[in-house]
């Protein structure tokens, strides 16, 4: 009698097994979704206790899926795939633990910083066939360590901070985009990882000089051009152009000081020589008195 009290007593506070494994049997009711059980002999207001226990214990937290997406398993890792969802914004709640990202074919126009940042599980993230003009320089900060695949392919970017990318062990994948061929586009190509199937089709849609509009970035390099010393160069005649001007200014400033001293100098000489002759003309009175 003391045993069956104690056993009721326990399933009115907390059920034993709230989530019961499939396939074990027992007289127990079943909620749906997460197997839920509890005593058929407790109390309504016992019942309710425990099927609130029961959700607390059982719902996963921070592992649901974005309505625009779908989550699924892939390897026996998450995979969320939001392709062709007509999204304009990446997701705030995409589960964190998020192994494999596609947002591929939706119009997201610009990476925020942080954008990824709870995603530390995330591999591939895939942002192909967008229309993203914008990536800030802290865009994939706390992604960087573990991300392995990141696709930009078919987008609108036409520049894009190095240290987004730099940071990055990830293999890049830039091609048919509207690329301004510069310094930090060439430093993109010679120190990130490239996916080289994709390099040859990063193309220069704008350049300093139109001979290399149109033209394979890989193959503009390798004819010799550097966008780098081109930058530098003209940094260096700014550079002149200022120092230049800060010397004119120093030199004027000199002319005119000198020139004011004299104009002193000689107001002081004239004022001394006038001194003689005004003292004689006081003698001059006095003997004549």
């Amino acid at each position: 009698m003391g045993e069956a009290l104690q056993e009721r007593r326990g399933a009115a506070l907390l059920p034993r097994s709230c989530c019961r494994p499939r396939g074990v049997a027992g007289s127990h009711a079943e909620l749906p979704g997460c197997k839920m059980t509890f005593t058929t002999t407790t109390t309504p207001a016992a019942s309710v206790a425990q099927a609130f226990f029961c959700l607390l214990l059982c719902v996963p937290w921070g592992s649901s899926c974005p309505p625009s997406c779908q989550c699924t398993e892939r390897a026996g890792a998450k995979a969320v795939l939001c392709s062709s969802r007509h999204l304009e914004e990446i997701p705030k709640d995409i589960p964190r633990d998020a192994v494999f990202l596609k947002l591929d074919a939706n119009s997201i126009t610009r990476i925020p910083s942080n954008a990824f940042r709870h995603l530390s599980h995330l591999e591939e993230l895939d942002l192909s066939r967008n229309a993203i003009e914008k990536i800030d320089r802290a865009a994939f900060k706390g992604v960087a360590a573990g991300l392995r695949t990141l696709d930009l392919s078919s987008n609108r970017i036409r520049s894009i901070p190095k240290e987004a990318l730099l940071a990055l062990n990830a293999k890049l994948r830039l091609a048919n985009n509207p690329w301004h061929c510069e310094c930090a586009l060439q430093e993109v190509l010679w120190e990130a990882r490239l996916d080289p199937d994709s390099v040859q089709d990063i193309t220069c849609h704008t350049a300093p000089r139109e001979e290399y509009v149109g033209k394979p970035l890989l193959q503009v390099l390798d004819a010799g051009v550097n966008f780098c010393s081109v930058r530098q160069r003209t940094t260096d005649v700014a550079m002149f152009i200022t120092m230049f001007g800060w010397f004119a200014m120093v030199i004027v400033y000199v002319i005119c000081y000198v020139r004011h001293n004299q104009e002193d100098s000689c107001k002081h000489v004239n004022y001394l020589k006038s001194l003689p002759s005004t003292q004689g003309h006081a003698e001059t009175t006095s003997t004549a008195l």
